[in-house]
């Protein structure tokens, strides 16, 4: 009742203010008094909407309707940031991987219980690691393999692998991928630390004589320069690659700060 009230007196001051509005709303009184009904009455719209032709009205216009994707990143300055602000400039890093009998390596763990090996055994491995050029001694390999197929047409194994190359001072990469003895094989490098905090990037594996002697090719993105030291020209790949005799006997020459052993 009191809203009605309200909304009577307010349209009668517009109309006191406004005679064109009072030809297009005529009070409650003036309808009753006539017996004008303004939603039935044809001459009540006809002569209204005839006078409205000549009122200035000016009504506000509507804004447009516009929608914004949310976001939890309010970025204020109307400029994307860069999602990975880490270098993409690719490095190359080559090492070699030796096995030379001296570290109980690799431990066969036959957990399938069968004599061929099968899904399930697990295959623990640490092994020695040398520059590409094979002058110096670098570090180890440490990581563990599981067996997820017998491919007895190819004479050898598909394995899953995650393990880590530990460079001394310079710190360690990570890699997680598959592990096939019978050809070569892509890997992704998952992290690091020291000079190689923030790695991203891949690693091709190359078996020479499994599970002897490896070759790797590292393509590594996310990192500033790599050290010089670890910069080489490598030795073409060949199941006759050896380390030199500085290298495997650890000389302070031939091996980088504090390697690890």
């Amino acid at each position: 009742m009191a809203s009605s009230i309200s909304a009577s007196i307010s349209m009668n001051s517009l109309r006191q203010h406004s005679p064109k509005l009072a030809i297009l709303f005529p009070s409650i009184s003036q309808i009753n008094n006539n017996n004008i009904n303004p939603f039935f009455s044809s001459k009540f719209s006809y002569e209204n909407f005839k006078t409205s032709k000549n009122l200035n009205l000016t009504l506000p216009l509507r804004k447009p309707f516009t929608t914004t994707a949310f976001s939890g990143n309010n970025n204020k300055s109307g400029h994307q940031a860069s999602s990975d602000p880490r270098p993409t400039k690719v490095q190359e890093l080559y090492v070699y991987e030796i096995n030379e009998r001296d570290r109980c390596s690799p431990a066969y763990l036959r957990l399938s219980q069968r004599e061929m090996n099968a899904l399930g055994d697990l295959v623990p491995f640490s092994n020695k690691l040398y520059s590409g050029d094979l002058q110096k001694r670098l570090g180890i390999t440490a990581g563990l393999c599981i067996l997820i197929q017998h491919v007895p047409e190819k004479k050898g194994d598909r394995y899953e692998a995650s393990y880590s190359f530990y460079f001394g001072d310079y710190g360690h990469l990570s890699v997680q991928g598959p592990y096939l003895t019978y050809e070569d094989s892509w890997l992704a490098v998952t992290g690091g630390t020291g000079a190689f905090e923030g790695v991203y990037g891949k690693v091709k594996l190359q078996q020479l004589v499994f599970p002897y002697k490896l070759f790797y090719t590292f393509y590594l993105q996310g990192i500033k320069d790599l050290p010089p030291e670890l910069v080489f020209k490598p030795v073409t790949p060949s199941t006759a690659v050896e380390p030199s005799p500085a290298a495997k006997a650890c000389e302070p020459h031939a091996v980088i700060p504090n390697f690890t052993d």
